[in-house]
């Protein structure tokens, strides 16, 4: 059974578009190969710990905000 016949049996396949043109013509993204999804992982990992990072900065500047800038 081709995508057009899933779909008008009610079986939306998940690359479903409203353009009928390009309905048989869908892209699958190719494959990435293990050193480019570590590189990827990697680059996610640095995004995280910078917002980490930026987290804490941004919380000791909400308490130094709140509780003013007293020395004990």
């Amino acid at each position: 059974m081709n995508d057009k016949e899933l779909f008008e049996n009610n079986c939306l396949p998940l690359f479903w578009l409203e353009d009928e043109e390009n309905f048989e013509t869908h892209q699958i993204a190719p494959r990435k190969d293990l050193q480019t999804l570590l590189a990827e992982l990697e680059d996610i990992k640095n995004k995280i710990d910078d917002i980490s990072a930026k987290e804490w900065h941004l919380a000791k500047l909400m308490k130094f905000h709140k509780e003013g800038f007293t020395t004990h």
